[in-house]
């Protein structure tokens, strides 16, 4: 009865993928979920997420085209300050 509900006040939405977008290093999708598109770039255990509303977008290739290495650079530079912040964070929680 409670997901029912949830389905008709449109709580619950599928996600689905659209596209998976080649990178030598990086894990590129491009979802669909709730009216919006969300770019995913994983590398390791760290995730980026970048959300836009569909009608925003009106070409998905021009939206790939436009994902350049100073993009990508960028993504890198933010893992590496994720990867610090967390390693700080169970720093004190490691036993020796």
């Amino acid at each position: 009865m409670l997901a029912r509900a949830l389905l008709e006040k449109n709580y619950i939405c599928n996600m689905r993928l659209v596209r998976q977008i080649p990178h030598e290093h990086f894990l590129v999708s491009l979802h669909q979920y709730n009216d919006k598109y969300m770019l995913s770039i994983t590398l390791d255990d760290y995730e980026q997420h970048f959300k836009v509303p569909v009608s925003n977008i009106t070409d998905i290739q021009q939206l790939e085209q436009h994902l350049s290495p100073a993009f990508y650079s960028a993504c890198l530079q933010d893992f590496v300050r994720m990867r610090e912040r967390w390693l700080q964070l169970l720093k004190p929680l490691q036993h020796d």
